[in-house]
């Protein structure tokens, strides 16, 4: 039985012992809130998040990537406010509504050419898996039931559920579930960290392409598609590479008779400098999967784009049985689709991709003095998204154990000093929303840097894996 509240506690205290009764929190070895306080979030505006203590924390990761325009933002609380009063949901099997309608013409509208049909899902899991098996399914419908297998990417992360973490390549999530996922083909990362001294990020992006090509050479025949994280490979650490990789990988497609899936589910949205990463390669993917910052962080919602002649291969007699199938409850929920025409809205008005480039270069400019320092491999950046990769060795690249929780002393120290970071192993990154201002950004990285230092000094710690800091 627990023990009665002490009358002492603070509200946060009080509702952390709450939480920590009943809910099992994602990601999180939850043996480390023995020590590691959970903080009650009271209320957040704009890129700031308030505890029931009254402390501030600024929000450097944007809630898990998904916030744009800031916590609160007033216009899109009105959006919903006034979306709430005439329609929450409806099944959009055989229903419509005006926001799902108005939504899809306008993805229609500012993504990639071609792009003309919008399938709804609630997460960015659900979109990745929608892609899969729509693919698949198109080449059954196509005459060639012979193409079920998935090319992906080394590091590549694509989510949770089991179709997506078939295709995604990072140990810690995927190896645990081995027994459940199928197997696929896997082509070695574009990371231009790993390129040669000297050598461009084009000229490496090119190089590493020459393995996938070999791939798609020999494997054509059985592969449905290739699935890719376009040009910064998040939860690898932010592992980024050149658009010229992407330009490649859609010749090569349509050379091979291959679908090319574009996970832009947290790099869409203007994280890398353009609304979309694609139209940096100057490409159209046969899908393009978007969630996260869809909504601007409000409420869950993904979609997959995809072309017309895609869906001329389901469109057919119910009795041929070429219908596609896949569902989820909460589809195309009018509330989100609110959210999302509002976030929309503020793009459309805003000139938010210039100003973004403005803040992407402050935060530049505030990160420019860890490129010297000694324990910093590499500070990299895509518009929007920057890190911070540390080692224990610069010149040999020795990384520094896992076990050693560097990044756990990262993410203590920022908070204690009114920064949210969430390093991921021993890189520490920057995906603040949109909303920040210079000073904000000077702030953040001043911040981060002095938790850095204080890290990489610290005596290692025993402590378990780093799960509490990996999205």
């Amino acid at each position: 039985m627990t023990s009665p509240m002490s009358t002492t506690d603070s509200k946060n205290d009080a509702i952390a012992r709450r939480d920590l009764r009943h809910v099992w929190h994602p990601c999180t070895q939850m043996q480390d809130h023995e020590t590691l306080p959970i903080i009650p979030i009271r209320r957040g505006e704009g890129v700031w998040l308030e505890d029931f203590d009254g402390k501030r924390y600024l929000d450097a990761v944007s809630s898990w990537w998904v916030n744009l325009f800031g916590h609160a933002n007033p216009r899109i609380n009105t959006a919903l406010k006034e979306q709430l009063d005439s329609l929450e949901h409806v099944i959009l099997a055989g229903f419509t509504h005006e926001p799902i309608v108005e939504l899809s013409e306008r993805l229609v509208a500012l993504a990639p050419e071609g792009l003309t049909r919008c399938f709804y899902g609630d997460n960015g899991s659900a979109a990745t898996e929608i892609a899969l098996k729509m693919s698949l399914h198109f080449w059954r419908n196509s005459g060639k039931p012979e193409k079920t297998r998935f090319i992906c990417l080394e590091n590549g992360y694509h989510g949770e559920t089991l179709g997506s973490l078939s295709v995604t390549d990072i140990p810690l999530f995927s190896a645990t579930y081995a027994p459940l996922l199928k197997e696929h083909l896997r082509a070695p990362s574009p990371d231009c960290s790993r390129r040669e001294p000297g050598e461009t990020w084009e000229n490496h992006s090119r190089r590493q392409f020459e393995a996938m090509e070999k791939l798609l050479q020999q494997h054509h025949h059985e592969v449905a598609a290739v699935i890719v994280e376009p040009l910064v490979q998040g939860a690898a650490g932010m592992k980024m590479y050149h658009p010229v990789y992407l330009t490649l990988l859609r010749q090569a497609c349509d050379h091979y008779g291959v679908h090319l899936i574009a996970d832009e589910i947290a790099v869409g949205f203007g994280r890398t400098g353009t609304m979309f990463a694609c139209e940096q390669a100057g490409i159209t993917p046969h899908f393009l999967c978007l969630s996260k910052g869809l909504t601007g962080g409000y409420l869950p919602m993904s979609v997959v784009m995809t072309t017309d002649a895609i869906y001329a291969a389901f469109y057919d007699r119910y009795e041929t049985l070429k219908g596609f199938l896949h569902s989820h409850s909460y589809t195309g929920n009018a509330l989100a689709a609110r959210a999302a025409l509002a976030s929309l809205d503020i793009f459309a008005s805003d000139n938010v991709i210039e100003k973004n480039r403005e803040l992407a270069r402050a935060m530049a400019e505030a990160l420019a003095p860890l490129h010297d320092h000694p324990n910093v491999l590499e500070v990299r950046q895509t518009g929007m998204i920057a890190a911070v990769e540390l080692v224990k060795d610069k010149t040999s690249r020795e990384p520094f154990d896992w076990r050693e929780r560097r990044g756990l002393q990262i993410f203590e120290h920022a908070l204690a000093n009114g920064v949210l970071l969430r390093p991921i192993g021993n890189v520490v990154y920057f995906v603040p929303p949109y909303v920040i201002t210079p000073d904000e950004i000077r702030f953040m990285v001043q911040t981060a840097i002095a938790a850095i230092d204080v890290a990489m000094s610290a005596t290692a710690s025993s402590s378990a894996h780093d799960n509490l800091y990996i999205p």
